[in-house]
C-alpha cells in the first residue's frame, strides 16, 4: 500500500529528469483548476461529514448517574414542570398496589340449597341400598351436616384453582358481592372446594369408636367431595376496572419545580430526589425539543462550520502557500478536524463518554511533527471552536485544550526522539489536570470534599494516556501522506546507514565533504530559523550520485585524474550524471521526497563551469550547446536548498585556495554568494538578503575555525636574524 502511495506522488527521475521536470511544471500551470477544484472538495467533504456528526440542538446534553457527582456547571430549569418519580418506583408503587388488591367475587345464594338437595338425594339411596343406615340415623347425619355446610358456604366456597391463585398472589382479602353489596372476607376464613370437604370430613378424623364411626363410613360412602360446588365466582370485568382505577389513581408527581429554578450545582451528588428531577427535565426538555433539526438550526451549524474552515483555509494560503500547494498536506490537515469533531459529536449525541476523554491535543502533536508550530496551533483552535459548537457548556472546554494546545505545541519544537511523545504525554495530562483543578477553584467558592468532583480527572488522566496512540499513528501518516518527521530526519542522518556506509567506503572523499557541507548548512540554518535536522540530513545525501563513479571527482582522487583521458563533454556529462545517479540512489534506498529535493537542487540549473570553459577554450569557433553543460536543476525553493547550494559551493571551492586566510576566507566566500545570486539560483526560495548575509557570516567564522586561519605576525626591524614566535 506504500508503495502504492510512494508512486502516485513521486517524481521520475531517468536520465531525462530535467526534460520531465519542465513537463511536470506545465502541466501544474494547466491543473491549476483542477487542483483549486481539489480543495474545495475537501472542504466540502469535511463540512458535510462534521455536520452530518453534530447532534440536534439540545439543551440537556448530559451524562449522568444516581450516587456519582454532576460534572457540568450548575443546571438551571428553563421551565416550569412537576417531578416526576422514576419509572422504577413508580413500577414498584403499582405492583404493590396489585398486591394489596382485594378482588371482587360474586356469590350465587341459591348455591347452598342446591348441594344440599343433591346430599339428601344421595343419602336416601344410601339408606335404601344398604339397611344398616335407618332413616333416623339419616336423618341425624344430615342435620349436622347441613349446619356445617351452611356455615361453610355463609363464608364462601371457590374454586381450587382461584383459592390457590390468590394465596400464591399473597392476597389477604377479597370483596365479595351478595345482592348488589360488596363485603370484604377474609382469605382465612374463606373456603375452597377442597378445605371445605377437609372442614365437613374433620369431625369423623377426630371421632373415636362407635356411632362416630358409622358416621364416617356414611359421608365417605356418599363422597361429599363430588357434590360439593362453589358458591362464589371471580368477577373479572369489575376486578380489572377496580384495579386500573387504583393505579390510574396513583399519581407520578412528587413535588414541583419553577421556571429558573436551579436543579444541580456542579458537584452535587445525584441522589434519588435529584435523579427523578433530572430525568423529568430531560423529558420536559425533550418533549419541547423537535427531534430533527430545524432548516434554520441546520443552516447556523453548517454556516458556521464553513467559516471556521474557510478561516483555516485562508490561513493556508495567505501564510502558509507551502503546505496549501502540497494537496497530501491539505488533506491531512483537514481530515484531523473532522475525525475529532466527528468524535466528539457522537460520544455527545450519545451519551458514550465524557468529552474529556478524547485527546485533542493529538491534533496539534501530529501536525507538529510534520510542519511548524503556528499552524500546529491554528489548526487545534479551530478544532476546538468547531467541537464546542455540539456542547452545551463549552466554556471550560475551551480553556482546557486550549492551553493543553500550547503546551503540546512548545514542548515538541524540536522532536528528535520518538520518546518525546512520552514526556509529551505526562506533560499536557499535568497541565489538563492543573488547569481543571484551577478552574473548579476559581468557579466553587466552597470548594470543599463535598463539592469535590473527581470524574473528570479521571477522564482528562485516560485522554492524557490516549495521547500515546499518538506515536503509531505518526508512522502510519508518515507512510500514508508520505511525510518525514524530524525523527525520521535523525535516524537517516545516523552514519551507521546503510547508504552512508557505503559512501564512507567508497567515496571517503565524498563523505568527508558532506560532513562538512552538512555543519556549514546547519551552522546557517540555526542562525535564520530553518530547519536544522532537515538541511543537515540533506546535505549527508546531496552527493550519493557520486558512488556511481566516485573517481572522477577531485575529492576521491589519488595520484591520476580519469578526466585528462576523455573530453571535456564527457567529463561534464560523468559529472551532471551524479544528480540523476543519486536520486537513482534515493528511489532505491527508499529515502523521503524532501531528501531527493536537496539532491536535484544542490547544483541548481548551474553549468559545470571547469570542463565549459575548457571545450569552449578548445574550440572558440564552435557555437556550444549550453544545455550539455548545465545541471537539470530545479533551482532551489526553499531555505534549506538554498543554504545547501551555499554551502555545497563554498565548501568546495575552500579546498582550492592555497592559504587559508582570513581575508581569503571572506573574498572566497563573498565571491560564490555573489555569483550564485547573479545566476539567479536564490529567486525561487525565500531566502531574504538578511538572510544571505547572515548566512555569509556564518560560513566565513566556520571556514576560519575549519582552517585554523592564523593572523600574519610583523617581524622586527634590527640587524640580528628575527625570531619566529610558535603558538
Amino acid at each position: 500500500m506504500w508503495a502504492f502511495f510512494r508512486k502516485l506522488f513521486r517524481k521520475s527521475s531517468d536520465s531525462t529528469i530535467s526534460k520531465k521536470l519542465k513537463k511536470q511544471k506545465g502541466v501544474g500551470k494547466k491543473l491549476k483548476a483542477h487542483e483549486w477544484s481539489f480543495r474545495v472538495g475537501i472542504l466540502l467533504a469535511a463540512l458535510l461529514i462534521i455536520t452530518y456528526f453534530l447532534p440536534s440542538p439540545n439543551p440537556f446534553n448530559f451524562t449522568f448517574g444516581e450516587g456519582e457527582p454532576w460534572h457540568y456547571a450548575p443546571l438551571y430549569s428553563s421551565y416550569k414542570f412537576n417531578i416526576n418519580m422514576s419509572d422504577s418506583v413508580l413500577q414498584v408503587k403499582q405492583d404493590s398496589v396489585k398486591k394489596d388488591f382485594e378482588p371482587y367475587f360474586t356469590k350465587q345464594s341459591l348455591m347452598q340449597d342446591s348441594v344440599k338437595t343433591k346430599i339428601r338425594r344421595a343419602a336416601d339411596k344410601l339408606s335404601e341400598s344398604n339397611p344398616k343406615y335407618s332413616s333416623l340415623l339419616v336423618t341425624a347425619y344430615l342435620h349436622s351436616l347441613f349446619q356445617q355446610i351452611d356455615s361453610i358456604y355463609d363464608k364462601g366456597v371457590m374454586s381450587q384453582t382461584c383459592y390457590d391463585s390468590l394465596m400464591m398472589n399473597g392476597t389477604r382479602e377479597i370483596r365479595i358481592v351478595d345482592n348488589n353489596i360488596a363485603n370484604f372476607a377474609d382469605m382465612n376464613e374463606v373456603y375452597s372446594l377442597q378445605t371445605a370437604y377437609k372442614k365437613l370430613m374433620s369431625p369423623v378424623r377426630m371421632a373415636t369408636e362407635g356411632i362416630d364411626t358409622l358416621r364416617q363410613q356414611f359421608l365417605s360412602a356418599m363422597n361429599i367431595n363430588t357434590l360439593l360446588t362453589e358458591n362464589i365466582s371471580y368477577d373479572n370485568l369489575k376486578s380489572e376496572l377496580e384495579l386500573q382505577a387504583m393505579i390510574d389513581s396513583l399519581s407520578p408527581t412528587i413535588g414541583l419545580v419553577m421556571e429558573n429554578e436551579k436543579i444541580i450545582d456542579r458537584g452535587e451528588i445525584v441522589t434519588k430526589e435529584k435523579m427523578a428531577k433530572l430525568n423529568t427535565y430531560m423529558r420536559v426538555v425533550s418533549e419541547n425539543t423537535s427531534s430533527e433539526r430545524p432548516l434554520s438550526t441546520l443552516i447556523g451549524q453548517i454556516a458556521l462550520v464553513l467559516i471556521v474552515l474557510l478561516v483555516l483555509n485562508s490561513f493556508l494560503f495567505i501564510f502558509r502557500k507551502d503546505y496549501f500547494a502540497n494537496l497530501r498536506a491539505y488533506i491531512m490537515l483537514f481530515s484531523l478536524p473532522t475525525i475529532f469533531c466527528s468524535l466528539s459529536s457522537t460520544l455527545i449525541e450519545h451519551h458514550l463518554l465524557h468529552v474529556f476523554i478524547i485527546p485533542f491535543c493529538m491534533v496539534p502533536i501530529i501536525i507538529r511533527v510534520f510542519m511548524d508550530s503556528r499552524v500546529a496551533f491554528v489548526f487545534h483552535l479551530g478544532t476546538v471552536i468547531i467541537a464546542t459548537i455540539s456542547m452545551s457548556y463549552p466554556y471550560e472546554f475551551i480553556i482546557l485544550q486550549v492551553i493543553a494546545g500550547m503546551v503540546a505545541v512548545q514542548s515538541l519544537r524540536q522532536m528528535t526522539q520518538r520518546s518525546q511523545i512520552v514526556s509529551t504525554m505526562v506533560i499536557i495530562t499535568l497541565t489538563l489536570l492543573c488547569t481543571h483543578g484551577a478552574y473548579e477553584m476559581m468557579t466553587h467558592a466552597d470548594f470543599t470534599r463535598d463539592h469535590f468532583d473527581k470524574y473528570p480527572y479521571y477522564f482528562l488522566t485516560v485522554s492524557g494516556l490516549l495521547l500515546l496512540f499518538a506515536y503509531p499513528l505518526l508512522w502510519i501518516m508518515e507512510k500514508f501522506f508520505m511525510f518525514t518527521s524530524d525523527v525520521t530526519l535523525v535516524e537517516l542522518s545516523n552514519t551507521n546507514n546503510t547508504l552512508l556506509q557505503k559512501l564512507m567506503e567508497e567515496a571517503p572523499g565524498t563523505f568527508q565533504h558532506s560532513m562538512q557541507v552538512a555543519t556549514l548548512a546547519a551552522e546557517i540554518a540555526g542562525k535564520i530559523d530553518a530547519n536544522v535536522q532537515l538541511v543537515r540530513t540533506g546535505a549527508l545525501y546531496h552527493d550519493i550520485g557520486k558512488l556511481s563513479r566516485p573517481v572522477f571527482y577531485t575529492e576521491n582522487q589519488s595520484d591520476k585524474n580519469p578526466h585528462e583521458r576523455i573530453s571535456p563533454l564527457k567529463s561534464a556529462e560523468v559529472i551532471i550524471a551524479h544528480v540523476t545517479e543519486g536520486i537513482k540512489l534515493a528511489e532505491h534506498y527508499d529515502l523521503p521526497e524532501v531528501i531527493k529535493r536537496f539532491i536535484l537542487t544542490h547544483h541548481g540549473k548551474g553549468k559545470v563551469r571547469y570542463f565549459y570553459i575548457t571545450y569552449k577554450n578548445e574550440h572558440p569557433d564552435e557555437e556550444i550547446d549550453e544545455s550539455l553543460f548545465t545541471y537539470p536543476g530545479p533551482n532551489p525553493e526553499s531555505k534549506e536548498e538554498g543554504i545547501l547550494m551555499m554551502s555545497d559551493a563554498v565548501e568546495a571551492a575552500s579546498r582550492s585556495l592555497n592559504e587559508y586566510t582570513e581575508e581569503n576566507i571572506s573574498n572566497l566566500v563573498e565571491k560564490i554568494v555573489k555569483s550564485q545570486m547573479d545566476e539567479g539560483y536564490y529567486d525561487e526560495c525565500n531566502l531574504t538578503f538578511k538572510d544571505i548575509f547572515i548566512a555569509k557570516k556564518a560560513l566565513k567564522e566556520r571556514l576560519k575555525t575549519i582552517y585554523h586561519t592564523r593572523i600574519s605576525y610583523p617581524e622586527l626591524k634590527s640587524e640580528e636574524a628575527p625570531q619566529s614566535k610558535s603558538e
